[in-house]
């Protein structure tokens, strides 16, 4: 018998000791493997069995062996899915909804369904009716107990009106929402009934122009142009409306205020 090269059997042995140290013990290959069992064959009937007598098509011939069988043409339609339950809007003005600025405060303060924050209370708008110009703002400040706009974001809006020119107890200040609501989803509230409120609230506070800071207020008033610019139809009359970004807004990024600036000139010029 021939004696094995003792060379070769210890370098195959080493070769074999290193991939064990690196840790690879096993073999891999690249060819895919079906973990997903084929179908099994149909079973042919067993010599005592019938075969189970076929329907006719809709031509009236029966279908030939091996050939899956038609629907027939007298089987009934399946039934329609049924249509998906539609939530009636909710109709948060009511039968019988406030007539005057004064019946509307009182509303807004007390009636049921407006709740958008339970820990923060109402707080009421503030202003004359007919006002040279209304203010709407989302929501009222994390501080508001009495007064709306009674922190940070209403010194800033007095330090707006006052280089405007105006006088801010001649301004009407008003809130979409009734109460300070973190992560307020507007666009999903105005959907349930808060625009017909804003709308009323617009209708009756009866000003010359609007103005709204915060561009996510548009649900509450319609789309906006591009610009932001656009007018709504109140008691017959068109009303001038700019918007722009929140006062909250202004105060985090300086820049925001050279804008609403030159934006609230020019169209101040024109309104």
């Amino acid at each position: 018998m021939t004696q094995p090269d003792l060379s070769l059997a210890r370098e195959f042995e080493a070769a074999l000791a290193w991939w064990r140290a690196a840790g690879v013990d096993c073999d891999y290959h690249d060819d895919a493997t079906s973990w997903l069992a084929d179908a099994p064959p149909a079973c042919a009937p067993l010599s005592g069995d019938k075969p189970a007598p076929m329907r006719p098509t809709a031509s009236g011939k029966a279908p030939e062996a091996g050939q899956p069988a038609r629907l027939r043409a007298d089987a009934p339609a399946p039934p329609p899915a049924p249509a998906p339950a539609q939530t009636p809007r909710p109709d948060l003005m009511g039968e019988s909804p406030p007539t005057d600025l004064a019946a509307f405060r009182e509303w807004w303060m007390h009636a049921p369904g407006l709740d958008t924050a339970r820990l923060h209370p109402r707080i009421a708008p503030r202003g004359p009716a007919g006002a040279a110009l209304m203010v709407l703002v989302p929501q009222p400040e994390e501080g508001d107990r009495e007064r709306l706009l009674d922190g940070p974001q209403g010194r800033l809006l007095g330090n707006i009106l006052a280089a405007a020119g105006l006088e801010e107890n001649a301004v009407y200040c008003a809130a979409a929402l009734p109460c300070h609501t973190p992560m307020a989803d507007i666009a999903a509230l105005a959907a349930s009934g808060m625009n017909a409120v804003t709308a009323h609230h617009v209708t009756l506070a009866a000003p010359q122009r609007v103005l709204v800071l915060g561009s996510a207020l548009g649900p509450m008033l319609g789309e906006t142009t591009q610009e932001g610019l656009r007018r709504i139809n109140n008691n017959g009359r068109t009303v001038p409306v700019m918007v722009s970004e929140t006062l909250e807004a202004m105060m985090d990024m300086p820049r925001l205020k050279s804008r609403f600036w030159r934006r609230w000139m020019e169209w101040s010029a024109s309104h």
